[in-house]
C-alpha cells in the first residue's frame, strides 16, 4: 500500500497559490481515478484508490504547510506505511522553473518547511518526493509572499501541465518503479513561453 501526500494550505485564500502544488496534484489524481472522499482522519482529507494494481491512499494534510509532519506520521502509522518505500510526498520547489519536475528518493528539506516537519516527525530523510517547480522568488521579495502568491497566466499554463505530469509520475513510480519515473521526468524540459 502507498501513501501519496500532497502538501499545501487549506482554505479558499490559498487555492491556486504556488505553495499548493501538492494539493493541486492530489486533486488531479482524485479526478483521474474518480476517488471518493474517505473523510477526515488525523487532521487530513483522504481517499483510497487503486493505482498500478496497488492500494493507494491520497492525502491532503489540513494542518497548514509548516505542520504537515504530524498528520503524515499518524496516517503512515495507522496504515502501517513504510516511509522509505511506500510514501510519496508532492510539493512546490522554488529552485525549479515553473513547469519543471524533479523526483528524488531522499534528501534534506532544502528550506521547505513542510518537508522539514515531515523529516522531523518521521525521523528520516529517506522518502520519495515529487517536486513541482514554481520559480524563484523575485529579488527583494519576501519568500512567504512569493509562495503564497499566484502565477501569471503563462506560468499557470506550464504549472498545470507539470501537475498533470506529477500525477502521471505517481502512476509510473507505483507501476514501474522510481527509476523509470526519474528517467522520464528528471530531465530539463525546454519551456515553451
Amino acid at each position: 500500500m502507498y501513501l501519496v501526500v500532497g502538501l499545501g494550505n487549506p482554505g479558499r485564500e490559498y487555492e491556486a497559490t504556488r505553495h499548493n502544488m501538492g494539493f493541486d496534484t492530489i486533486d488531479h489524481l482524485v479526478e483521474d481515478y474518480n476517488v471518493p472522499q474517505g473523510g477526515v482522519k488525523f487532521n487530513a482529507m483522504y481517499g483510497k484508490t487503486m493505482i498500478g494494481g496497488e492500494k493507494v491512499i491520497l492525502m491532503k494534510p489540513l494542518s497548514f504547510m509548516n505542520l504537515s509532519g504530524g498528520p503524515v506520521r499518524e496516517m503512515a502509522n495507522y496504515f502501517k506505511i513504510d516511509p522509505e518505500s511506500e510514501l510519496i510526498v508532492i510539493y512546490d520547489d522554488i529552485d525549479l522553473e515553473p513547469g519543471q519536475l524533479r523526483i528524488r528518493k531522499q534528501g534534506s528539506a532544502g528550506g521547505h518547511n513542510g518537508i522539514k516537519d515531515i523529516i522531523r516527525q518521521l525521523g528520516t530523510e529517506k522518502f520519495l518526493r515529487i517536486k513541482v517547480g514554481v520559480g524563484a522568488k523575485p529579488k527583494g521579495w519576501d519568500l512567504a509572499d512569493h509562495v503564497l502568491g499566484r502565477f501569471s497566466t503563462e506560468d499557470r499554463k506550464l504549472v498545470d501541465e507539470a501537475i498533470a505530469k506529477a500525477a502521471k509520475a505517481v502512476d509510473i513510480i507505483i507501476s514501474q518503479g522510481t527509476d523509470a519515473a526519474m528517467n522520464e521526468y528528471n530531465r530539463k524540459v525546454p519551456v515553451q513561453k
